[in-house]
C-alpha cells in the first residue's frame, strides 16, 4: 500500500520522544512492502538536530511550518491509499486533520496514530466542539502507541470505530549491546525530556534518590533540565542523540525509565526507553503502572519501583552481576515478542483486514 504519514519528525529526536518509535514502525512496515512517505514540519529546530539521513526505505519529505507549506503536502495525501495523521506533528495539528480529510481519495483509508493518548484524551473529554473529537466518526481506524482498554474504553465511546494500540518495541538493528564509555558511566541513569507533566516524578524517583546517595553516581540526559539541583553526584549532560544511545543504556549499572503522569496513570503505556534500554542489555528500573507484566516479568526481567525510596533500596542492593543477568533476561524476552517487526505484522493485518471491509461494505 502507499502510505502518507505525518508526523512530528523522522529525522530528528530533538524535543521528539516519538522518534525512535516512527523510525522502528515505519522501516518495519517498509520491510513488508509498503510505499512509505514521511511529512514533517521544520519547527522547534528539529532540522538542525537531525540524528539520521533520510533513509533509504522511506521518503521524507520537509515541509515549512507555514500554512501554505502544509497545504501543499495535504493534497499529496490524494494520492495515497492510506493516511495516516499522528498526535502532535507540533505545526496546526486541527488544521492539518482537517485538509488530509478534505483531500483523501474516497476509497483510502483514514487513520489517526496517537502518541499520546491519556494526555489527547483528556483534551478531547474537555472539549465537545474539539476538531479531532468530531472527526473521529469519518476515520477508519484509531491506533494508539499504548494505553490498553482504558484508552480503547475512551476512544470507542468518542465515536471512533475502531482503536486499538500499537505498543512501542525495539529495533535490534537499532538497539542492541555495545562496549561501555567512559563518559556515560553511572549507578543509574535518567534519559528523558524535561516535561511539565513528568518533573515532579523525576524529582520523585531520580533527583531526591541522588541527593540521599551522595556515593552513587547519576547521569541525566535529555533537552531542558538546565538550572536542576548542582549536586557533586549528579553529571546532567543535555540532549542525547539517537546514535548515542546504546552507549547510553550500556554503560551505567542501572537504567531509570519515568513515566509522565498521564501515562503512569492509565498504564500500558511502556516508553520507547523500555524497549531500547532493553535491547541495550541494559538493567531497567521502572516506576510502577499497570501492565508491566505483559512486556517483562517484575523482578527478574525489570526491578519496578513504587516511589523515590523503592529506587534507593533497589539501587543500594543492586551488584554489577545481578544488572547484567536482569539486562539479559529483558533482552531475551524483548527479542522474542516485542520487536517492530513483531508490531509491523500486526499493523499489516490491521490495514488489510480494514481496506478489505471497506470494499465489502460498498460492494
Amino acid at each position: 500500500m502507499k502510505i502518507a504519514f505525518y508526523g512530528s519528525s523522522l529525522l530528528s529526536s530533538y524535543w521528539n520522544g516519538a522518534a525512535t518509535y516512527y523510525r522502528g514502525m515505519l522501516r518495519a512496515l517498509a520491510l513488508k512492502g509498503h510505499d512509505i512517505t514521511f511529512y514533517e514540519p521544520d519547527v522547534y529546530d528539529r532540522q538542525s538536530h537531525r540524528d539520521i539521513d533520510p533513509p533509504g526505505w522511506c521518503k521524507v519529505i520537509v515541509y515549512p511550518g507555514t500554512l501554505a507549506g502544509l497545504r501543499t503536502v495535504a493534497t499529496e495525501a490524494g494520492a495515497a491509499d492510506v493516511i495516516i495523521k499522528a498526535s502532535g506533528v507540533g505545526f496546526e495539528d486541527d488544521r492539518l486533520l482537517e485538509e488530509l480529510l478534505l483531500h483523501a481519495r474516497s476509497d483510502a483509508l483514514t487513520l489517526f496514530w496517537d502518541v499520546d493518548a491519556p494526555a489527547t484524551l483528556a483534551t478531547l473529554r474537555e472539549a465537545p466542539d474539539h476538531p479531532l473529537r468530531q472527526a473521529l466518526a469519518k476515520l477508519d481506524l484509531v491506533l494508539t502507541y499504548g494505553g490498553g482498554d482504558p484508552v480503547v474504553s475512551a476512544y470507542l465511546a468518542l465515536g471512533a470505530r475502531d482503536c486499538i494500540p500499537v505498543y512501542n518495541a525495539l529495533d535490534p538493528d537499532a538497539h542492541h549491546p555495545v562496549a561501555p564509555e567512559p563518559r556515560f558511566a553511572a549507578d543509574l541513569a535518567f534519559l528523558g525530556n524535561r516535561l511539565p507533566d513528568r518533573e515532579r516524578r523525576v524529582e520523585e524517583f531520580f533527583f531526591t534518590p541522588a541527593a540521599q546517595m551522595p556515593d552513587q553516581r547519576f547521569l541525566l540526559g535529555g533537552a531542558g533540565w538546565d538550572g536542576r539541583p548542582d549536586l557533586a553526584n549528579l553529571s546532567i549532560i543535555g540532549h542525547v542523540g539517537t546514535a548515542d544511545h546504546n552507549a547510553f543504556y550500556a554503560s551505567p549499572k542501572a537504567i531509570i525509565n519515568i513515566s509522565r503522569d498521564s501515562m503512569a496513570e492509565t498504564g500500558f503505556s511502556p516508553a520507547t526507553r523500555v524497549f531500547e534500554a532493553a535491547g541495550a542489555g541494559a538493567c531497567l528500573i521502572t516506576d510502577h503502572w499497570d501492565g508491566i507484566e505483559l512486556f517483562l516479568k517484575p523482578d527478574a526481567e525489570v526491578l519496578v519501583a513504587r516511589d523515590g525510596r523503592d529506587v534507593r533500596e533497589l539501587l543500594a542492593g543492586l551488584s554489577r552481576d545481578q544488572a547484567e543477568a536482569i539486562g539479559l533476561r529483558a533482552m531475551t524476552r524483548i527479542l522474542t515478542e516485542h520487536t517492530y517487526a513483531h508490531r509491523a505484522d500486526q499493523v499489516d493485518r490491521l490495514l488489510r483486514r480494514t481496506a478489505l471491509a471497506r470494499k465489502e461494505a460498498v460492494a
